[in-house]
């Protein structure tokens, strides 16, 4: 019987989801990836944005988990740290302060670095599969039948090779050549999307007092889009090494500067001050960090009426989000997840390609619906539906602040643990329309013992 070979464009977080499915479906994978790989838990160049926040919901935790068991274990024993929320979260919505209610849900809180190391590190202990670093794919071979490979380059010595393979999968992220690579084959346009806030972010990374260098929950200020100005948060993570990352954002017209003297005050300007106060005397770790890559973006692979066999797109390939969301992260790993289903069915490409966009569905409406409204965002504008099904997600947010069942169904959902279809359930329809019954706290719900962590 002929030896079966899958290749992967991209080594990062998706990429190597993808090679651990693949494992189960062909003899050898080759990871065909443009940078040089770190040996540890480092940011790699091709990552600009790994210096952020990044959260990986229960949702897309799981979901690694299950494509690589232990690899939540291994995060937890490298430092990671597991958030329950609401109860160990102090969060400021749109529409007010979140209560801390008992764990409803999980959130995964360490280093972009730490995360793709772990992930990589166990996946690549199957001696199925290989990787190619240094190196980028040119163009596909095949036609728009079938792909029946790639051509990739050297970024050094510029020496091209054809690698022969029965399955291609992108995974190379924002920067995807696919549809150029589609319309050489003669494909129509593939339709895409974009919704930019113009939102721009700044990180630094803090030690946390050591009181605070564990068992200390993400803090987290929202903007309110409805706000007629540019909307800024702030946000502190716990990660791994007794350290605090902390990242501020802005719409159009209120970034946040990367000088290094603006920085708490920025925090202190959003619309809850309480995040620059815990940091105001805490140590910097490093410099401060800006990134604009943050618009949400969409290419409609599975529209085309034809769809080449032997060839699959996911994660940031497919779709990217604005990360204040963190709902990236866990769509690759729920897109990976598809693609296992899916080969198992032995369904074609395009069956294959038409599920992942199901999975990226939801994810996509709940950034854009929200993203669109901040004043400048670029981007077409709410259907007369989707105005009204914002205006229900609005009433619903303001009922869970006191409402415990619409507060585990919004997380269920936020965590892309649940379908966005539980929303409307008509247990949570009724408690949404009947409004909140309580009254929302007027102060960060930071306990008097969490601050005397920090500031005494």
């Amino acid at each position: 019987m002929a030896t079966t070979h899958a290749v992967v464009l991209g080594g990062g977080l998706a990429g190597m989801l993808t090679a651990s499915v693949l494992v189960r479906h062909y003899d050898e994978i080759t990871v065909v990836e443009r940078d040089k790989l770190p040996d540890g838990p480092s940011p790699r160049s091709g990552v600009p944005q790994a210096r952020h926040a990044h959260l990986l919901m229960s949702g897309g935790a799981r979901a690694i988990d299950a494509l690589l068991p232990g690899t939540l274990d291994a995060l937890f024993d490298a430092g990671a740290h597991r958030i329950g929320v609401p109860n160990d979260l102090v969060s400021l919505s749109a529409q007010g302060w979140v209560p801390r209610f008992p764990e409803m849900q999980f959130i995964v809180t360490c280093s972009r670095g730490l995360l793709d190391w772990v992930v990589r590190s166990r996946a690549l202990r199957d001696d199925k599969i290989s990787v190619l670093t240094g190196t980028e794919p040119v163009s596909l071979l095949g036609d728009r039948g079938a792909v029946t490979g790639v051509l990739v380059e050297d970024r050094v010595s510029r020496e091209r090779i054809s690698l022969e393979a029965d399955l291609v999968v992108d995974a190379t992220g924002r920067g995807s050549r696919l549809p150029a690579w589609l319309a050489e084959f003669g494909l129509p346009s593939v339709e895409s999307e974009s919704v930019d806030s113009g939102l721009a972010y700044a990180t630094r990374i803090f030690r946390a007092p050591p009181p605070a260098a564990s068992g200390f929950p993400i803090v987290n200020v929202q903007a309110n889009p409805r706000d007629p100005h540019p909307g800024c948060t702030a946000t502190l993570l716990p990660i791994e090494d007794g350290r605090w990352l902390v990242t501020l954002s802005g719409t159009r017209g209120g970034e946040p500067s990367t000088d290094e003297s603006e920085f708490v005050d920025f925090a202190r300007s959003v619309r809850n001050p309480v995040v620059g106060e815990l940091i105001a005397s805490a140590e910097p770790l490093s410099p401060v960090y800006g990134s604009h890559s943050t618009a949400n973006r969409r290419m409609y692979f599975e529209r085309l009426r034809s769809w080449p066999a032997g060839l699959v797109a996911l994660g940031d390939s497919v779709a990217t989000y604005n990360p204040v969301y963190g709902h990236g992260m866990s769509i690759a790993a729920q897109s990976a997840q598809a693609l296992d289903a899916g080969l198992r069915a032995g369904d074609s490409a395009q069956r294959i390609q038409r599920g992942i966009g199901k999975v990226v569905d939801g994810a996509w409406a709940m950034a854009t619906n929200q993203d669109i409204l901040y004043p400048g965002a670029v981007g077409k504008p709410l259907p007369l539906a989707g105005r009204v099904l914002q205006r229900y997600v609005d009433r619903l947010v303001r009922t869970a602040t006191t409402e415990a069942p619409v507060t585990r169904a919004f997380l269920d959902a936020f965590t892309l643990s649940a379908p966005m279809a539980g929303l409307m359930s008509p247990k949570v329809v009724w408690a949404t329309m009947r409004g909140p019954r309580g009254e929302v706290s007027p102060e960060p719900t930071l306990t008097a013992a969490e601050r005397d962590r920090v500031t005494g």
